[in-house]
């Protein structure tokens, strides 16, 4: 009995992986998680940045293919004249470039507030503390994604149910007062960008260094405790 070499052999699916981090041996590691992942039925095309500004190049590159899946540091070098600073940024560019593609975002950040904000206003497939991961926790929530499943680490979900009374929320009047200082626009100034009166920002300023527990009165210290936090 003589084999058929003609009978059809299945073809692996190739999905498109990005990976952007500012460290190259953690883009290593993620792709040796990766490439394990179900060999037998996946074949990973991955494409690599190491900051805000080789992403976006690679985005804008007719080239690039759409992609399937993309994890990203979110704190890693600014490409300023795009006004992108963060993983964050980028994500809002790849959901506005690539609806399809899904969303892991890994950070260092801790805090609730921060944590809460980035859920906001990107609501990512996945959410991973970077100090939880493991190779076999990455295995699992590419696992996860992959099944378009949400997962976030255990630190994340640890946060998520607490108290939340323990939250910070503003609106966007505070978040475009905290922008203008972050800008160096000078208080009096303010009413010619943002639709509320001089008082009402001035009340919102003393509202703002009060949440925020500052006790320096100053604009920058303000700015600085208010980006810490991710409020805007």
């Amino acid at each position: 009995m003589t084999s058929d070499s003609n009978a059809p052999i299945s073809e692996l699916i190739k999905p498109n992986i990005l990976i952007v981090d500012d460290h190259p041996f953690i883009i290593e590691g993620y792709k040796n998680a990766i490439t394990r992942y179900n060999p037998k039925e996946y074949e990973f095309v991955i494409a690599q940045a190491h900051d805000c500004k080789s992403a976006y190049e690679l985005l804008q590159d007719e080239h690039t293919p759409e992609f399937d899946i993309a994890f990203l540091d979110i704190s890693m070098p600014a490409y300023e004249e795009m006004d992108l600073f963060s993983g964050e940024d980028l994500a809002k560019l790849i959901i506005k470039k690539m609806p399809h593609c899904k969303i892991v975002l890994l950070t260092m950040y801790t805090e609730l507030l921060k944590i809460k904000t980035i859920i906001r206003t990107i609501n990512p497939n996945g959410l991973v503390i970077k100090n939880d991961l493991t190779f076999d926790e990455l295995l699992f929530a590419f696992d996860k994604v992959m099944k378009c499943e949400k997962y976030y680490s255990q630190s994340v979900v640890k946060m998520l149910n607490q108290s939340p009374h323990n939250s910070i929320e503003i609106d966007e009047f505070d978040k475009q007062i905290l922008f203008h200082f972050s800008k160096g626009t000078e208080l009096s100034e303010m009413p010619h960008y943002i639709a509320i009166s001089l008082n009402e920002i001035q009340r919102r300023r003393v509202g703002l260094m009060e949440l925020l527990k500052v006790k320096s009165g100053s604009n920058d210290d303000l700015v600085k405790e208010a980006k810490s936090k991710g409020l805007f």
